[in-house]
């Protein structure tokens, strides 16, 4: 009777296990997504604000030529930014963004006019606002890669994390480049 009673609390204590690391399992699964969709947010700002250059760059077409040939080829070449990408892609896609538009501001200083054309006023406006909206969708992946990273190093939930793989996230930094706000005009 007694060992009854012992096999029945074993059982008890081993499905409460199983249950409590299957609850862990999918609240890690969610943290995960949820980061991941925090990293579409970022590229579907970042390829809005690319469209937004691209704009820039058919009114600057009329003006420089080649310029704007040389920056369609530049766009071409990009990797665009995924849901699955890391922050380290996003960098690089913001170092070929900021040359970009290194370029554009020498035509705009070239050509004056152009900074009065009506279609370029309202492309640079659409960059403004993009560059601003990735700005807030890092802030936004840095708090979700905060909140799964912290769940991750939490005791009990460690355990279930590095038994099914569950890595760290890596965060944004701050690059010196961009603690400031770009004047792209």
């Amino acid at each position: 009777m007694t060992s009854t009673y012992i096999l029945i609390g074993i059982a008890v204590v081993v499905v409460l296990l199983i249950l409590w690391v299957i609850a862990t399992y999918n609240k890690f699964v969610q943290l995960r997504e949820n980061v991941r969709n925090a990293m579409g947010q970022i590229a579907a700002q970042i390829e809005s604000r690319w469209d937004a250059l691209t704009s820039m760059i058919g009114a600057t077409q009329k003006y420089a030529e080649h310029e704007a040939n040389t920056l369609r080829n530049v766009i071409a070449q990009r990797s665009p930014v995924r849901p699955d990408s890391t922050p380290g892609e996003v960098v690089r896609d913001d170092e070929a963004f900021l040359g970009a538009m290194a370029r554009i501001n020498a035509v705009v200083e070239n050509y004056p006019e152009l900074r009065a054309s009506e279609t370029f006023g309202r492309a640079m406006g659409a960059v403004d606002k993009f560059e601003n909206n990735v700005r807030y969708s890092r802030m936004m992946y840095n708090d979700t890669v905060t909140k799964y990273n912290r769940y991750r190093s939490q005791f009990p939930s460690l355990i279930v994390g590095a038994l099914f793989g569950f890595a760290k996230q890596d965060y944004f930094d701050s690059s010196p480049g961009k603690r400031e706000m770009p004047a792209w005009q």
